[in-house]
């Protein structure tokens, strides 16, 4: 069956959705997607917004027959995949997808973990005690145990974090909840699923056990389908190094306190024990060394505290090896004592090959790791050599055009296939790019002044709709105090309230302001006329103190590359282009995006990043706009049916 005929003008589709809009693009992307999962192979897809690539390649997955794991960028597209996509398909293609959604496990509560809490000495606090009870009658209704399927308890609430399961507290089979627990319910469905629907984190920490002897999380698989693919690199450097932080250690105890709970005989000597972890803990992360922005620095051998490292790894080994002899032999009691091994294995990596090491030493939980300089290699030999067939599939994939930064930075060597799906937007139409040239650069003392002025005169243009994106909290918070105050409109910042909350209240008033941060830089949809004005302080390049960031440009230009060019400035490409994807939803949207950056035109790099951006007219002075941004805030705010 071919997928593009069922997406067309008359498949069944069109045939049974009222206003559906066959898309050109859609239909070439599909049969690209059915190509690949029929011959195998590796695809490199970038899809325009508007493309509606989620049908696009769901369609072809279900129809091959193989089971297709679809990595998802968020657990939200999780969720409407299965709540709305597939139910969509079924009812008007007529065919059965057999289909299972599995999501990170601290999404799903341990039976185990409640218990223990539920007969500690904790239970009585005011924290847990509050929450207790609604989640003692959730348990004996629910079918998930999804966190997610719980309104009535906040997901901030402290009592989460001791009762969800997680890599480091699954016992397996010997549990005495195994048959019960929902991870299990919920890997049984995955073995029985053809379409496996999972996010990126949970991908990459399966792929990452695989190879460490524990059992994995996901069925095997024939295919997988990454969406939202430019966020790979990050999240393979994530779970490919290592990481041990105060709160790792801290929930350690913890968790062994209550193994040990009711073993009077072995409870002096282990309060000790835990005693000793703790303080050792408390020493090594003190002397370690400290960013004044509470970011990383760079970790040498020399800066590593030698001494209160082989003392925090003495008091580890010693608390394993004291779990390890509990008798009689208890599961519970050998889960602490393999996670102690497992946090000594990542201190012990701190100076790996291949590796760049680093600090943490200030905020909540103070931090110590180890990232990969460079995830090519490691994803060429567990990903590609293993998976017979990958799509990679996504709005921003290509910088200046062509795949050859991406493909780099995915360890991609060989030939594979490439295509590059227009958005059906009219951008030269819907959009206009303001990039004034009279700003200062923006690393400039006299650039703040500058930027309120600017951003000021745009709002008042719109009439508000406006998100204003800094690339750092610091200037997001200057932004939002200096500009905010001089407002007629609502003005929202990111923090004030959680993301959804703060999404909802922009969209409802419909000429509200919004000030954030890189976390709404992607996965934010505000179509329709509440967003007609997206201002993007800087260009969004990486931080290049940033150890792993430093040790890649390090490693470039010792190969004598340019790392600005060939790595900080594609990189910073692809998120300006995602910023402004956040501008035109639908074929209705009209907008300006104003990057207030003047090097996008001044430098001679500026020329990757505006091949880089949609087809929209290039505009530098304010009359040029002010027309479209006066028409964007009279049009109506609503959007067009979408084919997902």
């Amino acid at each position: 069956m071919d997928a593009g005929h069922l997406l067309g003008p008359n498949g069944p589709l069109a045939r049974g959705i009222a206003s559906y809009e066959h898309r050109p693009g859609q239909i070439r992307m599909a049969r690209a997607v059915q190509d690949v999962l029929q011959h195998d192979g590796v695809l490199l897809l970038e899809a325009g917004t508007g493309t509606g690539k989620t049908w696009a390649y769901l369609i072809p997955a279900a129809l091959s027959g193989r089971r297709v794991l679809v990595s998802t960028g968020t657990r939200a597209l999780q969720d409407q995949i299965m709540g709305k996509d597939l139910p969509a398909l079924k009812s008007h293609l007529g065919i059965d997808i057999n289909a299972a959604c599995v999501k990170g496990l601290s999404n799903y509560l341990c039976r185990r973990r409640f218990q223990e809490l539920s007969r500690s000495a904790d239970a009585t606090q005011p924290r847990f005690a509050r929450s207790l009870p609604a989640l003692r009658n959730w348990i004996e209704s629910t079918q998930s145990g999804d966190r997610a399927d719980l309104a009535s308890i906040a997901e901030e609430d402290p009592i989460w974090s001791r009762v969800v399961s997680g890599s480091d507290t699954r016992i397996g089979s010997r549990c005495d909840f195994y048959d019960d627990c929902f991870v299990t319910r919920v890997r049984r469905r995955a073995d029985d699923a053809q379409l496996v629907i999972v996010n990126h984190h949970l991908f990459f920490a399966d792929l990452a056990l695989r190879d460490t002897g524990f059992a994995s999380v996901l069925p095997d698989y024939d295919a997988v389908i990454f969406d939202e693919a430019h966020q790979i690199e990050d999240t393979a450097t994530l779970f490919f190094g290592s990481r041990v932080s105060t709160a790792m250690l801290d929930k350690l105890v913890r968790d062994a306190r209550a193994a040990l709970r009711g073993e009077r005989g072995e409870k002096k000597q282990a309060t000790r024990l835990f005693d000793a972890v703790l303080q050792r803990s408390s020493n090594f992360f003190s002397a370690l060394p400290g960013s004044a922005n509470g970011g990383r620095v760079p970790l040498p051998p020399e800066a590593i505290p030698e001494g209160a490292l082989f003392a925090l790894d003495n008091a580890l080994a010693e608390l394993a090896a004291s779990f390890r002899n509990v008798r009689p032999p208890r599961e519970n009691a050998l889960q602490i004592a393999r996670r102690a091994d497992q946090l000594r294995d990542a201190l012990g990596s701190l100076e790996a090959p291949g590796q760049v090491s680093w600090a943490q030493a200030t905020g909540r939980s103070p931090a110590v790791g180890s990232s990969p300089i460079d995830v090519g290699p490691l994803l060429r030999e567990r990903l590609h050599e293993r998976v017979p067939c990958v799509v990679f599939t996504s709005a921003t994939l290509t910088t200046g055009g062509d795949f050859r930064f991406v493909k780099h930075r995915l360890g991609i060597d060989r030939e594979v296939s490439e295509e590059l799906v227009e958005s059906p937007f009219r951008y030269e139409e819907q959009a206009a790019l303001y990039a004034p040239q009279h700003l200062p650069d923006p690393r400039a003392s006299d650039f703040p002044d500058a930027a309120v002025k600017e951003i000021l005169e745009l709002i008042q243009m719109s009439e508000g709709g406006a998100f204003v994106l800094s690339t750092s909290l610091r200037m997001m918070r200057i932004l939002a105090k200096r500009v905010g105050e001089q407002l007629d409109y609502e003005w929202f910042v990111q923090g004030d309230a959680p993301k959804q909350t703060l999404l909802d209240r922009f969209r409802d008033q419909g000429n509200a302001v919004l000030f954030a941060t890189a976390s709404f830089w992607e996965g934010v949809d505000v179509p329709g006329s509440a967003l007609r004005l997206v201002i993007i302080d800087k260009l969004p390049f990486d931080v290049p103190s940033d150890p792993v960031i430093a040790a890649r440009c390090e490693r470039l230009d010792e190969a004598g590359e340019s790392s600005f060019m060939r790595y900080l400035v594609p990189a910073a490409a692809l998120s300006l282009k995602q910023g402004f994807g956040r501008l035109i939803r639908t074929r209705r949207d009209r907008g300006v995006v104003a990057i207030l950056d003047s090097r996008i035109r001044r430098k001679g790099y500026g020329k990757v990043f505006l091949r880089s951006l949609p087809p929209a007219r290039v505009c530098d002075n304010l009359d040029e706009i002010r027309e479209l941004l006066i028409s964007a805030s009279q049009h109506p705010n609503m959007s067009s049916v979408s084919a997902s």
